[in-house]
């Protein structure tokens, strides 16, 4: 459906695998004219954004986000979780390797990146991160040419907090029992499950990638515990990170641009004119 809706924009599709999508912006508007763009902004490779949607997320709504960054001129890589990845966290180290590989590769590799992660697509981005930290070197080149990344209500908390995610986001019908079910799980499983989320919460906390960062969260999610992410905004910008925030007292759930529209394009847009993004800003 999100193709079908993208196609008649100059959007094309190209489907990579099971969970990854590259829409190319065939429509993206050149320099104002060669006269005056520089040597460098003719060859700067078109930025690319990887998005990270929520479980359960809906082609249409992803795709007001993907148009964001389609009137940027950028091309947008979709790449969506399971509920599998999440449960047995080894197949998502899995997936993100596979999304990590794909980056190192034509036509990606001399890419500048831009991350948008939503929910529990940040835990998929920290599973990305447990690979980039246990080989620095190799992923040295990927970690420069992320110039900002975005991060739309984390599941940040407790494991109680990941547990309710899923069940909100997966099952609200039966949320309070697949919320019991799964903590009773993770604690069968602990070193299958919560040893391995630890490790991703660490790493993302200690996040090896120090390009800017722009946090959306609010007050009353019960997904996303705001002091938490409040105390990562502090932690980052500690560690050489420069963060935005941006705090509602009541909001939606990865539902920020459909609660306050403005607001939100305002400061997202404010974000990637601050980012250096090579020939980004001249399309804003």
């Amino acid at each position: 459906m999100f193709a079908r809706s993208i196609l008649r924009r100059g959007i094309s599709t190209q489907r990579l695998s099971k969970n990854m999508t590259l829409y190319v912006n065939e429509l993206a508007p050149v320099a104002a004219s060669t006269t005056t763009a520089t040597p460098t902004e003719e060859t700067t490779p078109r930025p690319l954004l990887l998005m990270l949607p929520w479980l359960g997320s809906r082609p249409q709504s992803v795709a007001k986000y993907c148009d964001i960054y389609f009137r940027t001129g950028l091309d947008v890589l979709v790449v969506t979780s399971e509920i599998s990845h999440f449960m047995w966290p080894r197949w998502g180290l899995d997936h993100s390797k596979r999304v990590l590989d794909l980056l190192q590769s034509e036509p990606f590799v001399s890419r500048p990146l831009l991350i948008h992660a939503f929910s529990i697509g940040a835990y998929t981005f920290a599973q990305l991160l447990i690979h980039v930290s246990n080989d620095v070197q190799r992923y040295e080149s990927l970690t420069r040419r992320i110039k900002g990344q975005v991060y739309d209500s984390i599941v940040a908390g407790s494991l109680e907090h990941m547990a309710t995610g899923v069940a909100k986001t997966m099952f609200p019908r039966f949320e309070s029992l697949v919320k019991q079910t799964s903590l009773i799980y993770f604690g069968l499983f602990k070193h299958q499950t919560v040893d391995y989320f630890n490790t991703g919460i660490d790493t993302f906390w200690n996040n090896p990638v120090k390009a800017p960062a722009l946090l959306f969260y609010c007050k009353n999610d019960a997904l996303s515990d705001w002091e938490t992410v409040d105390q990562i905004k502090d932690y980052w910008t500690e560690n050489g990170i420069n963060v935005t925030g941006k705090r509602w007292e009541e909001s939606t759930h990865a539902g920020h641009l459909k609660r306050h529209p403005q607001e939100y394009l305002n400061t997202i847009n404010a974000f990637l004119h601050s980012v250096n993004v090579g020939r980004l800003q001249a399309k804003l």
